[in-house]
């Protein structure tokens, strides 16, 4: 059903920001990006719980041939629930914004459809991720933590005969540490102030970003319209937005592309006038 979502559906129109949190809050995680294909993959768990084999998902993977060994699970889930969907591999793991978007885009889609939306409320996410290797140190850190414990309370224990000789000492320094204690709130509140400020710029930088993507994205698909997609501008336009780099060969192939086409119509009005 989710592969045959047309390009004009509203889940085509759903910003960046607002897909990352939605996958944070279902998944309990803090991503800036998703382009691993990790979260992919547990994005189809979440929806067919117990369908992905999360051990063969590397949650940490950076180099591209680790993020194509998670797609290559993907890939085998779709078929295994016959999902007629082929995922553009070579795109995804470039890690470019519109591609990376797009997929992200069906994907939630295809999960909005699955039980209406509902996540089943026995799912862990943070559990099934530990079967995929993510959270592989936690058992040892909460050992680690249970040690320091103990160690903390035998040392407190062994303390008390030396605490009456402390207490001189702490009042001596009190006064000091009040003044610093002063100091340091006036830092904290200058710092959170600063902070506060920033994030206000990071929103607004943001919210102009997803703008011009949406016109961007707009071109895109006025662009990928059946009667326009072969036309020359159609296909500079195209040329210049899946560029790999910010080189300005892009730019020239597409005027090259258009020029020719001009200078093609006007060989052929001469033609007609001769």
């Amino acid at each position: 059903m989710a592969a045959n979502i047309g390009m004009m559906d509203g889940a085509y129109f759903v910003g960046r920001n607002e897909i990352l949190a939605w996958i944070n809050a279902r998944l309990q995680l803090n991503l800036s990006r998703a382009a691993s294909g990790a979260v992919q993959c547990q994005m189809m768990d979440m929806a067919n719980p117990g369908v992905v084999p999360m051990h063969k998902v590397n949650f940490d993977a950076k180099t591209e041939y680790d993020m194509i060994q998670n797609y290559k699970v993907l890939q085998d889930v779709f078929t295994k629930l016959k999902i007629n969907k082929h995922i553009e591999v070579n795109k995804l793991v470039k890690g470019r914004p519109l591609d990376n978007l797009e997929f992200l885009q069906w994907l939630k889609r295809y999960c909005d459809s699955i039980n209406g939306g509902l996540m089943n409320e026995n799912y862990n996410p943070v559990e099934r991720r530990t079967k995929g290797g993510k959270d592989r140190n936690l058992k040892g850190s909460q050992k680690s933590f249970k040690s320091l414990q103990t160690n903390n309370s035998l040392n407190s224990s062994s303390c008390n005969g030396m605490g009456s000789n402390k207490i001189s000492v702490i009042k001596q320094g009190k006064s000091g540490g009040v003044a610093a204690g002063a100091d340091s709130s006036v830092e904290i509140q200058a710092l959170t102030k600063e902070i506060t400020e920033l994030k206000l710029s990071v929103d607004l930088l943001e919210k102009e970003r997803d703008f011009y993507f949406a016109k961007l994205r707009d071109i895109e698909i006025l662009c990928q319209t059946p009667e326009l997609e072969n036309l020359p501008m159609a296909v500079g336009i195209k040329k210049i937005l899946y560029a790999a780099d910010e080189k300005e060969s892009a730019l020239e192939e597409a005027q090259a592309i258009v020029s020719q086409s001009i200078n093609v119509e006007e060989s052929g009005f001469s033609d007609d006038d001769d």
